[in-house]
């Protein structure tokens, strides 16, 4: 008999997973038996995004607004419990034209990605560091490494994004040390040139994350490939 996924069981949130690589994601921890909720802010394309993963449940929120993130984990603990993963996928791209081409417009956009972040991984860090097996992950770029003029904006919003993840695993690891206990959360780093074509790529790496010791990956940076 095949043991469970170490995933089996436990409640994982996909913030802003009604994109390709969030239905990937979903279809890949429902196969593993984990509970699945798929947040966005469209109604329709968060039902479809969980519809193609039977079994995944379906949120609508503002994860920019912090008000509305405080309220949908109060609805997450009353219909689900609490959380034991969360990976981030609120994105998107503008850029070019150089830095003259990088306007305030374009840089409002970005960053409400890093906004999303802080209120998720906020929201639902006690969740997370309680979990016996809590993952925190994000959807970084090799901008970040490699930043370009025309991106500037894209990837400076990115680095922010990866030094608060990095930031959250340093607070997971110093909760486990002043508790005297083993670290039970991790929070990590994916980069990736583009998620088109690896959805899948995606989805087995972030499930693989609760096939590793926590601590073997507390604030590491994985590269998906370029």
């Amino acid at each position: 008999m095949t043991a469970p996924h170490p995933v089996a069981g436990r409640l994982v949130l996909l913030a802003g997973g009604t994109s390709a690589a969030g239905r990937a994601c979903a279809r890949a921890l429902r196969a593993a038996d984990a509970r699945v909720v798929v947040v966005g802010s469209d109604a329709g394309r968060a039902a479809d995004a969980a519809a193609a993963a039977p079994g995944a449940a379906s949120e609508v929120c503002d994860l920019t607004d912090p008000t509305a993130v405080t309220a949908l984990r109060g609805r997450l603990h009353a219909e689900h419990g609490t959380v034991d993963g969360v990976l981030h996928l609120v994105g998107g791209w503008r850029g070019g034209g150089g830095l003259a081409g990088q306007t305030d417009d374009d840089l409002a956009f970005l960053l409400r990605s890093f906004t999303a972040l802080r209120n998720v991984s906020r929201a639902f860090d006690d969740d997370l560091r309680a979990s016996s097996a809590g993952r925190l992950a994000i959807v970084s770029s090799t901008a970040v490494a490699r930043p370009l003029a025309g991106g500037a904006n894209y990837a400076a919003v990115k680095a922010a994004s990866e030094a608060w993840t990095r930031a959250v695993a340093q607070g997971y690891a110093k909760a486990a040390r002043e508790a005297d206990t083993a670290v039970t959360s991790a929070a990590v780093v994916f980069r990736v040139a583009t998620l088109e074509g690896r959805e899948d790529e995606l989805a087995h790496a972030f499930l693989s994350l609760w096939e590793t010791d926590a601590a073997a990956v507390n604030g590491e940076v994985v590269d998906l490939g370029s």
